[in-house]
């Protein structure tokens, strides 16, 4: 019976969300080429890793790289300037999911869980002034922002491995985006 109580929201969410699997394959840095503007201030989705998010990095040292999940540029420049994303990295055998910014150009990374595999998360990332709101399940980290504006013209983020290496095998991720505007009204309980 918890168990179904945990996956019925998540049921919810789904139902009439779009869900697309990204693949990397191989040798690769991303799955494709994707582009969708994005103009709200913040992003709510679920997101699934399977067992092909296990991985080995050729050079040890570049296991603890974040790769990129999803998120959004910010504060009308590149993405390499300005932006916020979900990032993850198999490290210290477990999936870990962090918080990765571009601040003025300057990178910032705060892990905030980490997650099963094989199952969905719920996370989100809300802009607050000078800084964002990270939050995965229950667990909310806050990085720092390049910019105290409305989002302006902005591009979304998709999947991305690496770091130094590329992907070394075929990697499949699910994302779920709600499709909700979010607007931050200085809690994470009130946005709509």
């Amino acid at each position: 019976m918890k168990k179904f109580v945990i996956v019925l929201p998540l049921l919810i969410l789904l139902v009439g969300c779009k869900q697309e699997t990204y693949k990397i394959k191989s040798g690769k840095h991303n799955s494709g080429i994707h582009f969708a503007p994005h103009t709200t201030n913040g992003l709510l989705f679920s997101a699934k890793f399977d067992d092909s998010a296990i991985y080995q990095t050729q050079n040890p040292t570049n296991q603890a790289d974040i790769n990129k999940l999803y998120g959004f540029s910010d504060c009308m420049s590149k993405h390499q300037e300005n932006s916020a994303r979900i990032g993850w990295r198999w490290y210290n055998n477990e999936l870990q999911i962090l918080g990765y910014t571009y601040a003025d150009g300057n990178r910032h990374h705060k892990l905030i869980t980490s997650a099963p595999l094989n199952e969905y998360f719920e996370a989100s990332i809300i802009i607050s002034g000078y800084e964002y709101q990270f939050k995965v399940n229950n667990e909310t980290v806050y990085l720092p922002r390049g910019c105290n504006k409305e989002v302006g013209v902005a591009y979304r983020l998709f999947p991305y491995f690496g770091g130094d290496e590329t992907a070394p095998h075929d990697i499949k991720i699910k994302i779920v985006n709600s499709g909700k505007k979010i607007k931050f009204k200085r809690s994470f309980d009130n946005w709509s």
